[in-house]
């Protein structure tokens, strides 16, 4: 079943923002037993950008968002909504999209936060232009952020090496015929929630000493079980809308997947018997940013004249929950 939306909407904007604070390879070699041949070649990445202490995610989110609002033109108070995908935000309430919208000045919108770790921009996405499409609002921002050095175990280097932060923001609103957001499928598997979680800080397990020190808020994963998923439903969700839009791999102009580790992003490349040359990259730079990668690689993207209006585009994400998806546009400006 295409899942074409009732009108032409598509992202007309981007922005982005990360925290000054580099840190490469070398700077987690001197805190872990790691160095940066082992990172590199199992991750990709050589280096990432943490926030200092006390950061949150509306500090990063706020900027990233006045940027896109800038690159279009547009005033605050012109959005409507103001959706934002993180799994840190700055408190569990208020909304971190509450925080943005006051920093922002966009008194004339609405907000909330969304949920869904490395899938939670494409699901942002897809909300945000359903609601355009169906004609009750008309300009809407999708904001994906995480600072996700709040949550990595440092004792832990399989994990803490693969993470930074960063945020990325667009505009969404209705575009001419034909471009836009051609279609969409996204998919959530709960029974691998275990593979990829932070056991601690919810309902069923609120923060006590003994979860602190069990190391429970930090983020726990089996790699081998998330990279076979990752690869196998980022690479055939996006053939899949490919097939029944009528779409050979080789029309694509950009693969733009969720930036979690080279190895997994190669693979689904193969898998998805694309060129690499075709598959948008910035993981050597920013590492995995949960819900940032995605939006911050479209800005660099077109920053970096790698797609232009009219090309198609295919974006895929994977993350814990399991959650998936992916979808297809034609990109608009």
């Amino acid at each position: 079943m295409n899942r074409r939306l009732t009108a032409p909407v598509g992202i007309t904007a981007t922005g982005q923002c990360f925290p000054p604070r580099v840190v490469t390879n070398d700077d987690l070699s001197k805190i872990m037993e790691t160095n940066d041949e082992w990172i590199r070649t199992r991750t990709g990445i050589g280096e990432r950008r943490w926030a200092e202490p006390g950061t949150g995610a509306s500090k990063l989110g706020a900027p990233a968002l006045q940027m896109a609002l800038d690159n279009r033109g547009m005033k605050a108070t012109e959005l409507d909504a103001i959706i934002v995908a993180t799994v840190t935000p700055d408190t569990l309430f208020p909304a971190t999209a509450c925080r943005i919208q006051e920093m922002v000045g966009a008194t004339n919108a609405f907000g909330f936060d969304l949920s869904a770790a490395c899938s939670g921009f494409l699901y942002a996405l897809t909300s945000a232009a359903s609601l355009v499409a169906a004609g009750g609002v008309q300009r809407v921002a999708v904001v994906g952020v995480d600072i996700m050095s709040t949550v990595i175990d440092l004792e832990d280097r399989t994990t803490s090496v693969l993470f930074g932060d960063g945020a990325g923001a667009v505009i969404v609103e209705r575009v001419e015929e034909g471009l836009g957001i051609l279609d969409f499928e996204h998919r959530i598997d709960g029974s691998g929630g275990c593979f990829l979680h932070m056991p601690a800080g919810g309902s069923a397990s609120p923060a006590t000493a003994e979860t602190v020190a069990a190391r429970d808020h930090y983020i726990h994963q089996s790699g081998s079980e998330v990279f076979k998923k990752a690869v196998r439903e980022m690479a055939d969700n996006s053939r899949m809308l490919m097939d029944r839009n009528g779409f050979a791999p080789e029309e694509l102009k950009l693969f733009v997947p969720h930036q979690a580790n080279i190895r997994i992003m190669d693979a689904a490349a193969k898998r998805l018997e694309l060129d690499p040359s075709r598959m948008m990259v910035n993981i050597d730079k920013f590492g995995n940013t949960t819900a940032a990668t995605i939006p911050t690689a479209l800005h660099q993207a077109f920053e970096q004249g790698r797609m232009a209006k009219g090309d198609l585009v295919a974006l895929a994400a994977f993350g814990a929950g399991f959650t998936w998806g992916s979808t297809l546009l034609r990109w608009a400006y």
